[in-house]
């Protein structure tokens, strides 16, 4: 039976959609967080929610895509909390447009967060967590990293690559004591749907909520340790 009160968990991205859901059924079971997200304001209001629920939660703006903001924070995180034994590595984005017409701003903003962001978290905690020898990292992918669309080859492009990485690094860390997760929730009723130019216009009342995601990552979390769900597909039901 695991021991969530054993258990420090740094969410990325976790002040709204699967992230904030994620950051609230860690606290829910015991477990201590760290968290950021880009703004200051947003990632203090939810570590004090997360706070008053019951949970120690260390709250820390950073950017994901900026190597000196990552390595500032996760030097917090272990000066102030210690070695995470989850990390959850959610922060991310989605700009849609033809290839035509799609400009290297928002190819970058969406590879620098989604995958560049990623390598840089995950690297900065990845030593403390091999000499720790026990912990998950859970990747949020999505089922875009399988299929792609017309006008999302940012987005598809970046998930791809994080299953790519997320498998590569499961090899890397198997035998070391560390889990690798991959993650990839379909529609989720998020603000995701709500970026301009989105191709996708679901029934929100039908699709994934972000706690049907966060359900499953923690029932994954919860496996005996010798255990591991390297990569899951959430799907809505009837869409």
């Amino acid at each position: 039976m695991m021991d969530w009160h054993a258990e420090l968990a740094v969410v990325t991205g976790a002040t709204q959609g699967i992230g904030r859901a994620l950051a609230g059924g860690l606290a829910d079971r015991g477990a201590a967080l760290a968290i950021c997200s880009r703004t200051a304001t947003a990632v203090a209001q939810v570590a004090s929610e997360l706070s008053v629920e019951g949970s120690k939660a260390l709250g820390i703006p950073c950017d994901v895509r900026d190597e000196a903001q990552v390595t500032a924070f996760a030097a917090q995180v272990l000066h102030d909390a210690g070695t995470p034994t989850i990390l959850v590595n959610n922060a991310g984005v989605a700009r849609f447009a033809p290839v035509a017409e799609m400009s290297l701003e928002q190819w970058n903003d969406v590879l620098d967060t989604n995958l560049r962001g990623m390598f840089l978290v995950t690297r900065a905690f990845l030593p403390a967590m091999l000499a720790h020898g026990r912990g998950t990292i859970v990747n949020i992918a999505s089922l875009a990293g399988r299929n792609a669309f017309a006008n999302g080859a940012a987005y598809c492009a970046s998930k791809h690559a994080v299953l790519g990485f997320s498998k590569s690094l499961m090899m890397e860390v198997r035998q070391r004591g560390l889990r690798v997760v991959a993650v990839c929730p379909g529609s989720v009723n998020t603000a995701f749907l709500d970026e301009r130019q989105s191709p996708f216009q679901p029934n929100r009342d039908k699709i994934l909520s972000p706690e049907h995601v966060a359900a499953v990552v923690l029932d994954a979390l919860e496996l005996d340790e010798r255990a591991t769900v390297s990569e899951l597909d959430i799907r809505p039901t009837n869409p």
